[in-house]
């Protein structure tokens, strides 16, 4: 089992900054992919980034050049630093690893861009 606890959500202004961390804990062995997706009101789950085991780095298009992935591999942290803030940025954000034991997900920090 492998827990993901998020956190750093917020109430914000378009064009600010925020950053979300994800704590992992459980049944790690070394480094694990770990991405971050986000949900709002009405619409599907998606993507927003991810990291590799390598640390190469992927991006939805419509956060590419705000948002920056990273990790702190001796804490199995991750993080996703958020900045230029959109009112469409809103929604709960989730941490999520798949690994052959399976696919995990955190419970969500929820993020509001007021416009």
């Amino acid at each position: 089992q492998v827990q993901l606890v998020e956190s750093g959500g917020d109430f914000v202004q378009a064009g600010g900054s925020l950053r979300l961390s994800c704590a992992a804990s459980g049944r790690i062995v070394g480094i694990i992919p770990m991405s971050w997706y986000r949900q709002a009101p009405g619409n599907e789950r998606e993507l927003v980034a991810s990291i590799s085991i390598g640390d190469s780095t992927n991006y939805a298009d419509s956060v590419k050049g705000r948002f920056t992935i990273s990790r702190d591999k001796g804490k199995n942290l991750v993080y996703l630093q958020m900045n230029s803030l959109k009112a469409e940025d809103t929604a709960v954000y989730y941490c999520s690893t798949n690994i052959p034991a399976g696919r995990y997900w955190g419970k969500g920090t929820r993020v509001t861009v007021s416009s």
